[in-house]
């Protein structure tokens, strides 16, 4: 049985909550966040023995093994290095920070207290994207020429008003690094190492200070290119999530609320797979989808057995690296080589 502690009781807690009640190898013991009814509501709501308001408080407690940050994001790096310094692992919601050298502080902290830090990124486990990352280990689709990756949601002005974090760029970051970064590490995931970015963002609509909007053309070291088309202005509700890919055998389309619908599967060639296309799909209620439940699982069973884990630190290091490439990019009015000088 592993014990968890998680520290940030808002939005997100909730996945975080129910996928851990669904496995039984994982006991949550205690729990944290600075206001005070979070804390005790999250507490009573998902029977945890301990409450806080005092993270470091919460560190204390000895048979923690690894602790959870849902916190905003740009606490992620803060939270976790804590953590690790007390000797517990690390499970950051995503991003892992809004700032890549935050991002290497967590990493190198962790190597060196000795504790594993993972990632989530919740939707590599979809069935649906599940099949197309086999399709492409296998390589059905030949080259491939293009990624095109559409997030097309709104998030009304009252939604970054609910806390005074949100949009900012110290603690959130724009559409790009929030909202679409599920959708970024699925690109670089699909085409590989990013040669170079060019990108524009800008706030078109919202009172923020990072962008509501943007638009980033990828080039991959191993050939072909991709784009990313980002707003949270859409009227009047989200419309499309959806990740294209063009290949040399092979067009494959995935949609739907948390990219868990394939929508278009063509190949030259039949292989068995193609029969599970339909029952690949699953339906979420919400973006979210449900992928926190099974990478839990892939959590824990990577520290009680050894396994590989789905995502660790340089792992979810490397669409963080993207993201600040995007707005280096857009900032500069240039292309953004990558990897990036820190």
């Amino acid at each position: 049985m592993l014990k968890f502690g998680l520290i940030g009781c808002g939005r997100i807690s909730k996945n975080h909550f129910e996928a851990l009640h669904k496995n039984p190898d994982a006991k949550i013991v205690a729990c944290c966040d600075i206001i005070e009814n979070r804390a005790q509501e999250a507490a009573a709501k998902y029977d945890i023995p301990f409450w806080t308001t005092k993270y470091e408080e919460m560190l204390q407690i000895e048979d923690i093994d690894i602790i959870s940050i849902c916190t905003p994001s740009g606490l992620h790096p803060e939270h976790g290095i804590m953590a690790a310094r007390h000797g517990k692992h690390v499970l950051s919601e995503k991003p892992m920070g809004v700032r890549l050298k935050d991002a290497d502080d967590l990493i190198k902290t962790c190597d060196q207290t000795g504790v594993r830090l993972f990632v989530v990124m919740q939707n590599r486990l979809n069935p649906s994207i599940r099949l197309i990352k086999k399709a492409i280990d296998e390589g059905r689709f030949g080259k491939i020429y293009m990624i095109e990756a559409n997030v097309f949601w709104t998030r009304p002005q009252d939604y970054y008003d609910m806390a005074p974090w949100r949009g900012t760029w110290e603690f959130d970051g724009g559409a790009f690094c929030n909202q679409a970064s599920h959708y970024i590490d699925l690109v670089q995931w699909f085409g590989g190492p990013v040669e170079g970015v060019m990108a524009y963002t800008d706030t078109l609509a919202r009172h923020i200070e990072a962008e509501d909007s943007g638009i980033a053309i990828l080039k991959f070291r191993r050939g072909g290119m991709a784009s990313i088309n980002v707003t949270m202005l859409t009227y009047p509700k989200n419309l499309e999530g959806s990740i294209t890919i063009l290949g040399e055998y092979g067009t494959v389309k995935v949609g739907g609320i948390a990219v868990n619908q394939i929508l278009h599967w063509d190949f030259a060639k039949y292989h068995d797979d193609d029969r599970l296309v339909a029952e690949s799909a699953t339906n979420p209620d919400s973006v979210y989808g449900f992928g926190h439940t099974a990478y839990y699982r892939s959590v824990i069973d990577s520290l009680k057995n050894g396994d590989n884990p789905l995502l660790d630190g340089r792992g979810g290091r490397k669409s963080l690296e993207l993201i600040e490439a995007i707005y280096k990019s857009n900032r500069e009015r240039k292309m953004a080589v990558l990897p990036l000088q820190i």
